[in-house]
């Protein structure tokens, strides 16, 4: 069964609405200050001063957001430091560079804190009316440069933010009054392109873009300001959603090919660690499957239980056919560098991811850091080994957790070798 990116929107989240700001911090709290203390997110935004200027002009890095509470009756908006002195701002919105330079979550928390969310209220289908909001927030989501924007707001930004695992964090929200570019965004002619080509659709455009390099985080904004697909399907899509829908997309046209190659023939361990999330990742010589099983360590920042939070969702060759509501988002960005590296080396096999969540990882950088993790990963030779027990063994050595969090409830690792194959008999 194939879906369209608007099916895919709808099957993911169409039931699901959180209001704009409604936190989501610790399992028990929610962000409703259950504990009595001081947010432990907050505390650690140190560089964070309120905001009082309703003018100013700033360096988008270039950076939107699209809501998703009141679907399809949303808020939209563009965010940028209101401190013109700010040159460099590209790294305040991409995890990609995050990643590269391996920032720590306390500057990653500092850079985004400086970010003013200048939004509008709108409705998902004025992606193709001549709205002057969405055409400027349009034009600054095509961009791979900051772009210089001067707003008006109608009252000071508030010191609020919206905090879940999915996007990094948007703060300082203030509605606009009017907004003004000062200067021409710079946009690649294969973005270009692809925006004004009307007649295709949106998942050929998706792959197209990924195909020409462009970075996950840009396709991400393009599609969520509705400027990709056809013409009389275009429509703003929530940040929270095209990141999903981008990540399916693409890995799931990857996969077209990865079905067809022939299996890997040893057993392979991969590992990487960043900022509290540790990955071990096992692949085993069969058909393409996929399992993501994440524990997070007590006093983490979404498990306050006592125990370790164990959340899981897998497939088998032929895929899925419901969103993966345990895992969630990071389930499709772990795919997509697993397909990626497969496409690489042109084999398939089975995947277990196994992430490990410390409490060091205090504050959710989105779902786009897990997919860099990921990705690092797989650009490192892998150990090899005879058994699953040695390769179980070895990462162990490096989890902090027992390594029985992971195998005690892995559906892949129960199937692997149970079905006989063709060879056995020639």
């Amino acid at each position: 069964m194939r879906f369209s990116i608007s099916d895919i929107i709808m099957l993911i989240y169409g039931t699901m609405t959180v209001a704009l700001f409604e936190t989501e911090l610790c399992s028990r709290c929610r962000g409703r200050g259950f504990c009595k203390r001081p947010c432990k997110i907050y505390s650690k935004i140190k560089d964070f001063t309120p905001k009082t200027r309703t003018h100013f002009s700033g360096l988008s890095p270039p950076e939107i957001f699209v809501g998703r509470f009141n679907y399809p009756n949303i808020q939209a908006g563009i965010l940028s430091p209101d401190d013109p002195e700010l040159t460099e701002t590209e790294d305040m919105g991409m995890p990609e560079i995050w990643h590269e330079k391996r920032l720590s979550i306390s500057t990653i928390l500092s850079k985004r804190s400086k970010l003013i969310y200048g939004k509008f209220k709108t409705e998902i289908k004025k992606a193709n009316i001549n709205n002057k909001f969405v055409n400027t927030m349009q034009e600054i989501s095509m961009a791979y440069k900051k772009v210089s924007t001067e707003f008006f707001l109608k009252k000071p930004p508030q010191m609020t933010f919206e905090i879940n695992k999915h996007t990094p964090i948007i703060g300082n929200p203030a509605q606009l009054e009017n907004i003004r570019l000062e200067e021409n965004p710079k946009v690649l002619p294969k973005v270009n392109y692809l925006v004004y080509d009307t007649d295709a659709k949106a998942t050929t455009s998706i792959n197209e873009l990924y195909s020409s390099n462009i970075p996950i985080t840009n396709i991400n904004k393009i599609l969520s300001a509705g400027l990709l697909g056809l013409k009389i399907n275009r429509k703003l899509v929530p940040t929270r959603w095209s990141i999903t829908a981008v990540d399916d997309t693409i890995s799931k046209e990857l996969l077209k090919k990865i079905r067809y190659y022939p299996e890997i023939s040893e057993i392979l361990l991969f590992n990487s660690e960043y900022n509290g999330n540790h990955y071990e990742i096992i692949l085993l010589p069969d058909k393409f499957s996929f399992e993501v099983i994440e524990a997070e360590m007590n006093n983490g920042l979404w498990n306050m239980t006592g125990k370790i939070s164990v959340m899981q969702d897998f497939e088998f060759f032929h895929g899925r056919k419901t969103y993966a509501n345990e895992v969630t988002g990071a389930y499709y960005a772990n795919r997509l560098a697993l397909c990626e590296y497969l496409e690489r080396i042109k084999r398939q096999g089975t995947a277990i991811f196994m992430r490990e969540v410390s409490p060091e990882y205090y504050a959710p950088l989105g779902v786009g850091i897990l997919r860099e993790i990921t990705r690092e990963a797989f650009k490192n030779p892998p150990e090899k080994f005879a058994t699953i027990d040695e390769a179980l063994l070895q990462a162990k050595k490096r989890l902090a957790s027992p390594i029985q969090t992971w195998t005690s409830c892995s559906v892949l690792l129960k199937e692997f070798g149970k079905q006989k194959k063709l060879l056995k008999w020639f």
